[in-house]
C-alpha cells in the first residue's frame, strides 16, 4: 500500500505542482489503485507515473470545486484508450453524477465500461471484508467531505513445522484454516485456527481529508490512523485567512493529528504563494512542533503506508 501524490497544489496549478490528486496504490492487496480527487491535468500527471489507468477501481471525490475534479471528465473519457475496461466507481458528494453525465454527454464521449457513480452525504460507503471505506462531512465553503480507509486484520501466518508434522501439504487444507475453519486430519484429530496460527496481522487506516476548516470530524475521521493526509493551505500566521477561505494552516493539520492519536501526517494542498519545496519548509516545521512524525507531499513520490507491529 503506497500513495503516490499526482498534485499537491491548492487553487490553481503552478509550474512546480499540479492541483489535486491523491493515488492509493493496492497492488499488493488487491492488484488495483485508487484515486482521491482529480484535479485539471491529472491525466498528464499519471503519464509521467508509474500508475496506469488499467488498474484503476475506485475514484473518491472530497468535494465539488475544479481544483478537485476538472480532470474527471478527461480521465474517465481516456481512461478505455489505456487498458481500463474493468468497472470503475466514483463516489462523491451530491451533483457529482450530474456533473460528469453533462460533460460526457455534451462531449459525446464514449466510455465502453461500466461506469458507476455513487453520491453521498457520508456514511459507510463501501465494505467487501478486505477494506471498509467512510466518510464524513467537514468544514468547507461547500460540502467536503473526508475518507476513513480501514484495512481489516489479516489472519496470523500458518505454522508450518506444525502442520508438516500431521503430513499436511500446502493446498485446500490450508485455506480453510486461515478463513478459519477448523479441519480433520489423519488420526482423526481436529485442527482448530487458533492452533495453527499466529497472531493477526493489524490492519492499517488512512484517512484522507478534502478541504476544511478544524471541526470535529477530521478527528473522529482519523483517529487512530496509520497515515493522515491533511491539508496545509497556509502557514498559521495567515491563520485568519486560511479561516475566511475554510481552509487549514499546517499547525491545525498537526493539532487535528495529535488528537486523533495518528501514526503519521502528510501536508498537502498548499497555496501557490509557496513556490518551490524550500519555502514549503517552513510548513513542515510548523507541523512537526505539534506532531513529530509529518511529512510534506511531493508529486511523483512514493511513499509507503508503514505497517503495523
Amino acid at each position: 500500500m503506497e500513495f503516490y501524490f499526482l498534485g499537491t497544489n491548492a487553487g490553481v496549478p503552478t509550474i512546480q505542482r499540479n492541483v489535486t490528486s491523491i493515488a492509493l496504490r493496492l497492488l499488493e492487496e488487491r492488484r488495483s489503485m485508487w484515486l482521491f480527487d482529480c484535479g485539471e491535468g491529472t491525466q498528464h500527471e499519471i503519464l509521467r507515473s508509474p500508475l496506469k489507468l488499467s488498474r484503476l477501481e475506485k475514484i473518491f471525490i472530497t468535494h465539488l470545486h475544479g481544483d478537485h475534479l476538472f480532470g474527471l471528465p478527461g480521465l474517465l473519457s481516456s481512461r478505455a484508450y489505456q487498458g481500463g475496461t474493468a468497472p470503475l466507481t466514483v463516489y462523491g458528494p451530491p451533483g457529482l453524477k450530474q456533473y460528469i453525465e453533462l460533460s460526457l454527454g455534451i462531449s459525446q464521449s464514449r466510455i465502453n465500461y461500466q461506469l458507476h457513480i455513487v453520491e453521498h452525504t457520508g456514511g459507510v460507503l463501501f465494505d467487501d471484508g478486505q477494506f471498509r471505506v467512510e466518510s464524513a462531512l467537514l468544514d468547507h465553503r461547500i460540502d467536503s467531505f473526508g475518507y476513513r480507509i480501514v484495512e481489516m486484520d489479516k489472519p496470523g501466518k500458518l505454522n508450518q513445522e506444525l502442520l508438516e508434522r500431521y503430513g499436511i501439504k500446502p493446498g485446500p487444507i490450508y485455506g480453510k484454516l486461515k478463513r478459519g475453519e477448523s479441519v480433520e486430519v489423519e488420526g482423526g484429530v481436529i485442527l482448530h485456527p487458533q492452533d495453527v496460527l499466529g497472531s493477526p496481522k493489524k490492519g492499517r487506516i488512512i484517512t484522507i481529508l478534502g478541504d476544511t476548516r478544524p471541526c470535529p470530524n477530521t478527528v473522529v475521521l482519523a483517529q487512530d490512523a496509520t497515515v493522515v493526509v491533511h491539508e496545509a493551505t497556509f502557514l498559521h500566521e495567515l491563520a485568519d485567512t486560511a479561516y475566511e477561505y475554510h481552509h487549514s494552516t499546517a499547525l491545525q493539520a498537526a493539532e487535528a493529528a495529535k488528537a486523533a492519536n495518528a501514526g503519521q501526517l502528510i501536508l498537502t494542498h498548499f497555496s501557490s504563494r509557496y513556490k518551490d519545496q524550500e519555502q514549503l519548509e517552513p510548513l513542515l516545521e510548523e507541523a512537526k512542533s505539534i506532531f513529530p512524525n509529518s511529512l510534506l507531499a511531493e508529486q511523483h513520490v512514493l511513499l509507503p503506508v508503514p505497517d503495523i507491529g
